[in-house]
């Protein structure tokens, strides 16, 4: 007879199954580079962003930010021609939260190196959409867009499912944070506060609508992930989340799938226990060398 796992090694099977798809097979190896190397970091253990992104609800409002980016039409053709996310999405997701460790707890230099990275391959990405209109991924306009769909949602998912959430000045720094962030990407006049985050968001909403493409990303992000049947039922609950998280306009405009409709209003129950088992199943990171933050970009 073959008695299952002790507790303690599926959590450890099923924490390092879900590290290895969201940063990749050396995930551990990068946590302990971005954790541990001595140095001045951009942002102190006392920074908003550190408690955000520190949070299981980061699985939350990334996705639930990947379905409100889809919605600008030219930001979501450049997505569509370039970035590869259907036929590699897991290679994107990595890339993407390893940027996001990197530029919020690893040291200065590696931020800066990931932050030059990143602009140098926005520099290669230019098109046209189809409906003719030219764009380039370098555009100030644009990574401002895709900068405040991510902060609105990281937010957004924080604040409704985060262990910690914050105070009204806790969320200002947070938006204060990522602005730094999105500076040193070549975003345009990026928002300082909660206040200004949601002026700009309304400002966007009359270039905002539905595509065909954003309509493909939705069904693909919701119902067509590449996934072991036996994350099927857990990422359901958590795509329901993500949907809920977004405002009602924007929620109206994904028009997500039946499934993912029916299951909304279990959302907030289901987003919970995601959360809740994402704490349980992977392991802290090790701490960073106590050390003050280094000057701002």
């Amino acid at each position: 007879m073959v008695w299952p796992p002790f507790p303690g090694e599926l959590r450890k099977r099923a924490g390092d199954a879900l590290l290895h798809r969201v940063a990749g097979p050396t995930a551990y190896e990068k946590r302990a580079r971005i954790h541990g190397t001595p140095g001045p970091r951009w942002f102190g253990p006392e920074r908003p962003v550190r408690t955000v992104h520190a949070d299981a609800s980061m699985y939350i409002g990334g996705l639930a930010a990947l379905l409100l980016q889809s919605l600008h039409p030219v930001a979501m053709a450049a997505v569509a021609a370039h970035s590869g996310f259907q036929g590699d999405p897991w290679g994107r997701l990595q890339r993407t939260s390893t940027f996001l460790a990197v530029t919020t707890f690893g040291v200065g230099a590696d931020a800066t190196r990931a932050v030059e990275r990143v602009r140098q391959v926005h520099e290669r990405i230019t098109g046209t959409t189809p409906t003719g209109v030219p764009y380039r991924a370098s555009d100030p306009h644009l990574l401002t867009w895709v900068h405040i769909a991510e902060a609105d949602c990281f937010l957004r998912a924080h604040q409704r499912y985060g262990r910690r959430p914050l105070d009204a000045s806790g969320e200002d720094g947070y938006v204060a944070d990522m602005a730094r962030i999105a500076r040193m990407l070549g975003a345009e006049s990026p928002p300082e506060t909660r206040a200004e985050l949601t002026d700009l968001l309304a400002a966007y909403r009359p270039e905002l609508r539905a595509t065909p493409a954003s309509r493909a990303t939705a069904r693909y992000l919701l119902s067509r992930p590449p996934l072991p049947a036996a994350a099927r039922l857990p990422y359901a609950f958590l795509a329901a989340a993500a949907v809920d998280l977004l405002p009602p306009w924007a929620r109206a405009m994904v028009h997500p799938p039946l499934v993912t409709r029916l299951m909304l209003p279990a959302a907030r129950l289901g987003g919970h226990a995601i959360t809740a088992a994402v704490r349980w199943v992977i392991p802290p990171p090790p701490p960073s060398p106590d050390r003050p933050p280094a000057p701002a970009p």
